[in-house]
């Protein structure tokens, strides 16, 4: 739009401050707070690490895991909107991230590399050195782009390959 001096005008937000948010996108990993978040929480992880891979009926929203002490789901948000999850388990110095995944509609934009940073942090937080992950084959090439590398060797059966990346603080 242009204003009748000709100038661009800016789109305005609360008491007339320019509306950054228009320009500048604020993900969020956050726990789990409501019936909403936990029901997508679960959605996307039965989706994409289950049924995707063929593996239907057998995902127990419900595993002791999910509220052991140490471990912290966790889900990436833009405002309300859940676009990817985790659970992230505190054994410091290490943290193991379990169970990552991004919504099928929102993958390949870059949302896998947001979570896994902030995920990262929070580890950090929580006095870790280290973070390991279990990670299906198909996403080994990703981890190694985000600093993981392979650690040890995995039977070629094996639908895993365990990963690890040393933080610094």
């Amino acid at each position: 739009m242009l204003e009748s001096s000709g100038a661009p005008q800016q789109k305005r937000g609360p008491l007339g401050s320019p509306n950054r948010d228009l320009l500048k996108l604020t993900y969020e990993l956050r726990s789990p707070s409501d019936s909403p978040d936990w029901d997508a929480y679960h959605a996307i992880r039965r989706r994409v690490l289950f049924e995707r891979r063929g593996r239907m009926g057998v995902y127990d929203a419900a595993h002791p895991d999910e509220q052991k002490p140490g471990n912290h789901p966790k889900v990436l948000a833009l405002g309300r909107e859940v676009l990817g999850v985790i659970r992230i388990d505190l054994a410091p110095p290490q943290a193991v991230f379990r169970r990552v995944a991004v919504r099928e509609d929102r993958q390949r934009r870059g949302l896998g590399t947001i979570l896994l940073g902030l995920a990262e942090q929070f580890a950090l937080q929580h006095h870790c050195k280290e973070l390991a992950s279990h990670v299906d084959r198909d996403a080994v090439a990703f981890y190694t782009k985000c600093g993981f590398t392979v650690t040890g060797s995995a039977p070629l059966e094996a639908s895993t390959v365990l990963m690890s990346k040393k933080i610094i603080g």
